[in-house]
């Protein structure tokens, strides 16, 4: 598994959003959530399976994040193993435990949506 480096796992623990654009749709852009847990890069759909963004990056092929001024080439990896969602669950309440929202990122249908980024 390819990690990120220490700067920007340390940009995208703190920053609370990001712009993803998927190949299948590079002018469109949309903003998420972007969780680090482990030293591993999450996101999820809030959406759940239905989200465009999630469907694009589930069917395979790279994304780019945007964020602090700058494109990140990523691709995508299902998170299914238990740990994983664990750890990116607990993340995503702590990070966002402000937001109303929070909660809406821990249901059980969009846990099935939790993707591992990577370097692309």
């Amino acid at each position: 598994m390819a990690r990120f480096d220490a700067g920007i796992l340390q940009a995208l623990r703190y920053i609370k959003e990001v712009a993803i654009r998927t190949e299948k749709h590079p002018k469109a852009a949309v903003v998420i959530w972007v969780v680090v847990a482990d030293d591993e890069v999450f996101v999820r759909s809030v959406r759940g399976a239905g989200g465009r963004w999630y469907r694009d990056l589930a069917a395979g092929g790279p994304a780019t994040l945007e964020f602090a001024g700058r494109p990140l080439p990523v691709v995508a990896v299902p998170a299914s193993e238990a740990g994983a969602i664990d750890r990116a669950s607990r993340e995503y309440l702590r990070k966002y435990r402000a937001s109303p929202y929070a909660q809406s990122m821990v249901r059980p249908e969009v846990l099935v949506t939790t993707l591992r980024l990577e370097p692309g």
